[in-house]
């Protein structure tokens, strides 16, 4: 998901893609435990997302506060 993509989001929508992200970090590292990941570089791209949105998250949060 790209940064763009992500500032066009609501507010409802950030938690709601946030909740979708965490869950689907947690079923990617299962797969990695047993043995059943595909392509190990989604770990990756799964931490990067939810690092946007919380980036995203604060900013709207300090610009609320000015």
């Amino acid at each position: 998901m790209k940064i763009s993509e992500i500032r066009n989001l609501s507010d409802d929508e950030l938690q709601i893609e946030m909740d979708r992200l965490r869950r689907h970090l947690f079923d990617l590292r299962s797969q990695s435990v047993t043995e059943k990941l595909e392509n190990p570089t989604q770990i990756g791209k799964a931490r990067r997302d939810v690092a946007r949105i919380l980036t995203v998250k604060r900013q709207r949060e300090l610009a609320a506060q000015k």
